[in-house]
C-alpha cells in the first residue's frame, strides 16, 4: 500500500477507478476513461485499479460496489462514488481541484 500514497500525495488530483477483471465486460467505461485522460491530459491523473489484484487495498478502502470512483489530491480523499459515470460528469468533478 505504500506505493498507493505515492500515487495519491501529490497536488496533482487524482482520478481512480476500481474496477474487477471478472466484472469489466463494459467496454464503455474504458471509453469514458479514455475521454477523461485526454480531457484533462496534464492537469489530472487517470488510474484503474484492479480489485482482484489489489485487495489488501480494497479492503481498506471498503470498496463493495463496481465501480468504486474516487478523487485524491494532497494524499486526501475529495470525493468518493460508486456506479457507472459519463465522462462529462468526471472531468466536471476533476476540474473542481485542478
Amino acid at each position: 500500500m505504500s506505493k498507493f500514497g505515492e500515487l495519491i500525495e501529490g497536488e496533482i488530483p487524482v482520478l481512480l477507478e476500481f474496477y474487477s477483471s471478472e466484472k469489466q465486460g463494459d467496454d464503455s467505461m474504458k471509453q469514458v476513461l479514455r475521454t477523461v485522460a485526454e480531457a484533462v491530459e496534464e492537469k489530472a491523473r487517470v488510474i484503474k485499479i484492479n480489485v482482484d489484484k489489489n485487495r489488501q487495498l480494497s479492503g481498506a478502502l471498503r470498496i463493495k460496489e463496481l465501480p468504486t470512483w474516487m478523487i485524491y489530491k494532497n494524499g486526501d480523499m475529495k470525493w468518493r462514488q460508486s456506479g457507472n459515470l459519463d465522462a462529462d460528469t468526471l472531468i466536471g468533478l476533476l476540474k473542481e481541484y485542478f
